[in-house]
C-alpha cells in the first residue's frame, strides 16, 4: 500500500477516535506526499518522451 494512503487512513481512524489534532497532521502529510509523488511521476513521464 502506498505511503500516502496509509497516512490518510491512519488520519481518518484517529479522527474517528477523537484525536483531531494528530489526525489533521497525518491527513495533510498524506496529501502532500500524494501531490509530490504525482508531480514526480508527471515530470519523469514527460522527460522520458523527449
Amino acid at each position: 500500500m502506498p505511503l500516502w494512503l496509509v497516512l490518510i487512513i491512519a488520519g481518518i481512524v484517529l479522527l474517528v477516535l477523537g484525536l483531531a489534532g494528530i489526525a489533521k497532521i497525518l491527513i495533510w502529510i498524506g496529501v502532500i506526499v500524494l501531490v509530490v509523488s504525482l508531480l514526480g511521476y508527471l515530470f519523469t513521464r514527460t522527460r522520458a518522451r523527449t
